[in-house]
C-alpha cells in the first residue's frame, strides 16, 4: 500500500489529483443535470441530441490545436484557465435556467464553448502525469486516478437526481460550474518549471508542430493500429450498449434492471483500479486488449437472453476488463512518446477515437430497428471480441513494452 500510495507524497501529484477529484465529482454530476435543464426548457429528448452534439462537434474539431497549445505552453496553465472558462459557461446555464431566462439555442451556444474548451484541456491532462511523477510510480499515478473516477462514476449521477428532486437542475449545474472554480484553485498549487526552448529551434508554428505530431503517430505502428481498431470499437460501444441498450431494456429487463446493470460497469471499473494498485502490467496492450475482448460477453448474453443477473455480472467483468485496457493504453503513451509531444499525439489519439462514437449513435438505431435489437447484440460482440483479437495479431501490439518497468527491474 505504501507503493501504491507513493505518487501522492509527490507534492505536485498531490494537488493535481486534489484538482482532477474535485473537477471529476462536478463532471459526474453535469451530465444529469443538464439533460434535466434541457427536458425543463424545451420538453424534448432530440433537444438533449442537439445539445451534446454541440458540445462534442467542437471538442473533435478543435482537439488538434488544444494539443498544440498543450505542448507550446505550461500544462498546468492551460488546464487552470480551462477550469476557469468550464466555471463561466456552466455557471452561465446555471443562472439561465435557475432565472427562467434560458432558451434552448443559448444553452447549445455556450456548451459548443464548453466543448471547445475541453478541446484544449484534454490533451494537457493527458500529457501531464509524466511531469508530475518519476517514470515508476506511473502505473499506481493513473490507477489513483481512474479509481477516484470510478468512486464518483458510481456516486456522481445518484447525487446529481438528488439535488434535481429537491432543488432543481439549475442549482445541481451550480454546483458543477462551483467544482471547476476550486479546481482551478487547487491546480495554482502545481508548479512545474517552464519548458527550457531547444537551442536552434524554429520559430512556433501550428503547422509544422502539428505535423511534427502526425509523423511521431503514424511512424509508431503499435499507436495507429490501436486507435483504428478503438474507432471501430468505440462506434459499437457507443451504438450498441448506449444507444439501442436503454430500448431493448425496455422491452426486456425494465429501467430498474438496465440501471443496475449500469452500476455493475462502474463497479467493476472500481474493482480492477484496486486490483491494479498492487499488480503490475509488463505488456500494457497485450493486458489491455485481452481485457477488453471481455466486453463481447455481455453484449451477446443481452442479445441472447436478456435477464438482469447474469448481464450485471457480465458488465462487471467487462467493466473490469475496461479499466485494465485504460490503464494499460496511459501506460504505453506516457513510457514510449517523449513529453515534449505527448499532448499532440494524445489530440491525434482522441481525433480518432471520438470521431467514430456519434457514426455508432447515429446507425445503429436504424440497424436495430430493421433486424432487431438482440440480433445486433450478438453480432455487435461477436465483431468487437474479434477486432481485439485482431488487434493483437500485430506483433507491435502484443510485444510492446515498459521502458521506466524494465530500467528499473535491471537496476534492482
Amino acid at each position: 500500500m505504501r507503493q501504491a500510495l507513493a505518487p501522492l507524497r509527490e507534492r505536485n501529484f498531490a494537488w493535481f489529483f486534489g484538482s482532477q477529484f474535485v473537477n471529476m465529482s462536478g463532471s459526474m454530476m453535469a451530465g444529469v443535470a443538464l439533460a434535466f435543464a434541457i427536458l425543463e426548457v424545451s420538453d424534448s429528448a432530440s433537444a438533449i441530441g442537439q445539445v451534446l452534439a454541440a458540445r462534442t462537434i467542437p471538442m473533435v474539431v478543435f482537439m488538434l490545436w488544444g494539443g498544440v497549445i498543450a505542448d507550446r505552453f505550461s500544462r498546468a496553465l492551460v488546464i487552470r484557465l480551462s477550469n476557469l472558462m468550464s466555471a463561466l459557461t456552466q455557471g452561465a446555464v446555471a443562472y439561465l435556467v435557475l432565472s427562467g431566462q434560458a432558451e434552448l439555442w443559448m444553452i447549445i451556444v455556450l456548451e459548443a464553448i464548453n466543448g471547445t474548451t475541453a478541446a484544449v484541456s484534454m490533451p494537457a491532462m493527458e500529457g501531464m502525469l509524466p511531469q508530475l511523477v518519476p517514470r515508476a510510480q506511473l502505473q499506481p499515478a493513473n490507477v489513483l486516478v481512474s479509481m477516484s473516477r470510478g468512486v464518483l462514476a458510481v456516486i456522481g449521477p445518484s447525487t446529481a437526481a438528488l439535488l434535481v428532486v429537491t432543488v432543481g437542475p439549475g442549482w445541481a449545474l451550480a454546483v458543477d460550474a462551483m467544482t471547476w472554480l476550486v479546481a482551478a484553485a487547487l491546480m495554482v498549487r502545481v508548479r512545474i518549471p517552464a519548458r527550457e526552448p531547444r537551442e536552434g529551434a524554429p520559430k512556433p508554428s501550428t503547422l509544422r508542430e502539428l505535423r511534427e505530431g502526425w509523423e511521431v503517430f503514424t511512424g509508431l505502428r503499435w499507436l495507429w493500429i490501436t486507435v483504428s481498431a478503438a474507432a471501430v470499437l468505440n462506434a459499437i460501444f457507443m451504438g450498441s450498449l448506449f444507444t439501442i441498450g436503454p430500448a431493448l431494456a425496455d422491452q426486456t429487463i425494465g429501467a430498474e434492471g438496465w440501471g443496475f446493470a449500469m452500476s455493475a460497469w462502474a463497479l467493476g471499473l472500481l474493482a480492477m483500479s484496486v486490483v491494479l494498485l498492487r499488480v503490475s502490467i509488463r505488456r500494457p496492450l497485450r493486458a489491455g486488449m485481452i481485457a477488453l475482448s471481455l466486453l463481447g460477453i455481455p453484449l451477446v448474453i443481452y442479445g441472447l437472453e436478456p435477464a438482469v443477473v447474469p448481464l450485471v455480472l457480465a458488465l462487471f467483468v467487462a467493466g473490469a476488463g475496461m479499466q485494465v485496457f485504460i490503464l494499460g493504453w496511459d501506460l504505453a503513451m506516457q513510457e514510449n512518446i517523449d513529453e515534449s509531444m505527448l499532448s499532440r499525439v494524445s489530440a491525434y489519439d482522441g481525433v480518432g477515437s471520438f470521431v467514430a462514437m456519434p457514426v455508432g449513435q447515429l446507425i445503429y438505431g436504424p440497424i436495430g430497428d430493421a433486424f432487431g435489437y438482440r440480433e445486433v447484440f450478438v453480432v455487435s460482440g461477436i465483431v468487437y471480441a474479434a477486432i481485439c483479437v485482431l488487434t493483437l495479431a500485430s506483433r507491435s501490439v502484443r510485444d510492446l513494452g515498459r521502458p521506466a518497468a524494465a530500467k528499473q527491474a535491471a537496476t534492482t
